[in-house]
């Protein structure tokens, strides 16, 4: 249902907002896992490499398509948080119409281009073979992943967080079921892996299309709604490009980083494959976190309360560096426990390497928190460019550790590129947000 974040204790509606956000991203990344495990523990460590070499690329694509649709959806937290509906009506039609676009143009491009992409990524003739045929399938289910995100992003602007949650529980459960199988019953290698993980996706999204037609009248748009017009749609593509592209310029660096630890050998992409997703369950909070406080941002900007945006950032931003730490202790000391969800005991490079990268994660892991929640805060206040601009920092911070330092250095380097990058955008980001706060205020007429 939806619900307004204008009132009340910020610090409470943020942890409320982000709870059945962080366990639908839990969820997501535990089917993630699901997937990296049976095709460790059934296919082998190459089939696992396989899929990981191409981890960073997904995380581009993926990364602009959910970028994207968060950005589509600050205009429409905007609208309804200054009573608007009928404006916001029209933005969600617009969005719609803009995401086919997006669909239609991106799945073409990727699929033609996966060659291409793995070349670039330095992927062994080893691994070819089963990277190209998970990547196809992942870049043909693109429509799904936009459609479910939209939706989720749209429901999550009027505050209700819990119906997306709820279906990826669905599509959790679902996509285990489905691994095994096309894993284990077909035989379908890792194809099988990515046709579950797009089938499972497609439930979703099409659940949360039902959702809102049967249930949410206050998201129909009207037949008077139905047009698309130049100002909404340089509004919408304003907020939703800049969120999208400031993923996938992270990513580049990812990239960069991936190929130099390609280069390594398959002891250590195994080792980092592995880690990564462990990684990206425990940043699964960061998110939840910063995607509450911004909607939180955009509704009380759209109400003009300029001093709960404040309050809302810091206490946001307190709860993130809180658990990173909590989070980094954890990654530190069972980092090779943890690993072993993913490849056999006998395979102790492939866990010493992945423990390595873990436990010099952990050390910098309360930097991310700071990073995500001050990123999406600067976009819900509606400076989405300057948010690209972060993104740019750690692809070149990355860019810069892999390509200088990974020769001399090694696996080492890999294991603290991250870091680099987290930092060197904070110390970006930091005072970027204290200037969007100031030109908020003057446009509100408030004080500082």
């Amino acid at each position: 249902m939806a619900k307004s974040m204008t009132e009340g204790r910020p610090f409470r509606l943020i942890l409320q907002f982000a709870l059945p956000l962080l366990i639908g991203n839990l969820l997501q990344q535990t089917y993630n896992i699901i997937d990296a495990a049976i095709v460790g523990r059934v296919l082998g460590a190459d089939a696992l490499a396989g899929v990981g070499s191409t981890s960073s690329v997904q995380f581009m694509v993926l990364g602009f398509c959910i970028g994207c649709c968060t950005g589509f959806g600050v205009p429409v937290a905007k609208c309804f948080g200054a009573g608007r509906p009928e404006k916001m009506k029209h933005y969600i039609f617009s969005a719609a119409v803009l995401t086919g676009m997006v669909a239609a143009v991106l799945t073409a491009l990727c699929v033609l281009l996966c060659p291409w992409i793995l070349r670039i990524l330095s992927v062994s003739e080893e691994l070819y073979g089963n990277a190209y045929r998970y990547l196809l399938v992942i870049f043909l289910g693109l429509p799904f992943t936009l459609l479910y995100n939209l939706l989720a992003s749209v429901l999550r602007a009027v505050g209700d967080s819990r119906t997306p949650f709820v279906f990826l529980v669905v599509s959790a459960g679902l996509n285990i079921v489905l691994d095994l199988l096309c894993i284990v019953g077909f035989g379908w290698g890792c194809a099988g892996a990515a046709i579950a993980t797009v089938a499972s996706q497609a439930v979703s999204g099409i659940l949360c299309l039902l959702f809102i037609y049967k249930r949410v009248e206050l998201l129909h748009p009207g037949r008077e709604n139905c047009r698309l017009e130049g100002d909404a749609s340089k509004e919408l593509l304003a907020m939703g490009l800049p969120m999208g592209f400031q993923f996938s310029i992270t990513a580049v660096g990812s990239m960069v980083m991936q190929s130099a630890n390609n280069s390594l050998g398959s002891v250590y992409v195994s080792g980092f494959t592995a880690a990564l997703k462990i990684k990206q369950f425990t940043m699964c909070p960061f998110d939840a976190i910063a995607s509450s406080v911004s909607v939180f941002c955009g509704q009380n900007l759209g109400a003009g309360n300029l001093k709960r945006i404040r309050q809302g950032v810091k206490e946001g931003a307190a709860m993130a560096v809180f658990y990173g730490i909590f989070a980094g202790l954890i990654l530190i000391f069972t980092g090779r426990t943890l690993s072993a969800l993913f490849v056999g005991r006998e395979a102790s490079e492939v866990l010493d390497a992945a423990a390595k990268y873990l436990r010099c994660l952990g050390y910098f892991f309360w930097s991310l928190g700071i990073l995500n929640v001050v990123r999406l805060s600067v976009q819900g206040l509606g400076y989405a460019g300057r948010a690209v601009f972060a993104g740019a920092v750690e692809m070149i911070a990355r860019s810069v550790v892999s390509l200088c330092f990974v020769g001399a250095f090694g696996y080492t380097a890999i294991c603290f590129a991250d870091q680099t990058a987290w930092v060197s955008a904070c110390l970006y980001l930091i005072p970027v947000y204290l200037l969007c706060i100031r030109r908020t205020a003057k446009k509100l007429g408030r004080s500082f």
